[in-house]
């Protein structure tokens, strides 16, 4: 086979694989929704601004900074594994998370939810947690984006990509629709600067928004691995130094069923 049609075939079979391709565009439907009012009634604030009461993590790596919560890793301190700030108030099921965040772009963090925390008494790092993870990075061009939804610790990898409307069943995944384009993906993310976030989980359904807008739409119904609840965390990624800042964490428990 020629050089020129081996290398055209392989942009084709990455551009249909990775899903962002603008005839795979175009026939998925597309699926335009803002973020859900914010609420003051039934809504806890998870962090007072002054210190971490409520939250446990690396001391050395986790700190409050100027009103924010500020994680940290260095060469003098690094982390060893992927590393958690843990909110104690409990288990979360169905809810309303919203928090800002900003990060550097020398490593990625993320938010964990519906996940848990393993313990293991003689492990250095007492901070390890596998669940949903909402990622968290400082760049624009899709996939590589905040907001895809990742199975920490799990088997499934990048479970549901920033842009897609998705359903995992017995035999993966399956993407019904586009929530973002690329060239909306870069317009909406504000690079070096502070992102809001708002993660929605009712049932086996999960929303996630970024400064306003819907980005991801995914429904897990896969009977094995769906996670139906699990605690909330902070994450910093091992590897080289990183920081990332969390502000306005504010959490409504959602009664549905």
């Amino acid at each position: 086979m020629r050089r020129s049609l081996q290398v055209a075939l392989l942009v084709c079979s990455f551009g249909l694989l990775s899903g962002y391709t603008s005839s795979a565009q175009e026939s998925l439907t597309k699926v335009i929704e803002q973020a859900p009012e914010a609420l003051a009634e039934g809504t806890t604030e998870l962090f007072n601004g002054k210190d971490l009461t409520g939250w446990d993590g690396d001391p050395e790596l986790w700190s409050v900074r100027d009103g924010v919560i500020h994680g940290e890793t260095t060469l003098e301190h690094p982390a060893i594994g992927n590393t958690f700030l843990i909110w104690k108030g409990g288990a979360l099921k169905d809810f309303e998370l919203r928090l800002s965040f900003r990060c550097t772009d020398s490593n990625n963090s993320g938010i964990q939810y519906r996940s848990k925390h393993i313990e293991t008494p003689q492990a250095k790092n007492k901070w390890v947690v596998r669940g949903y993870q909402h990622e968290l990075r400082n760049e624009s061009k899709l996939p590589n984006v905040a907001g895809f939804i990742y199975d920490e610790g799990g088997k499934r990898g990048r479970i549901c990509l920033a842009g897609e409307k998705a359903t995992w069943e017995n035999g993966g995944k399956k993407v019904t629709g586009q929530c973002i384009n690329e060239e909306e993906y870069a317009k909406l993310f504000k690079i070096n600067d502070w992102n809001d976030v708002v993660i929605r989980a009712e049932g086996n359904r999960i929303r996630h928004y970024l400064n306003g807008r819907l980005i991801l739409d995914f429904t897990d119904t896969d009977p094995q691995l769906a996670l139906s609840e699990g605690i909330l965390a902070l994450q910093l990624h091992a590897g080289k130094p990183m920081w990332a800042e969390f502000r306005n964490l504010k959490l409504r428990q959602l009664n549905t069923k």
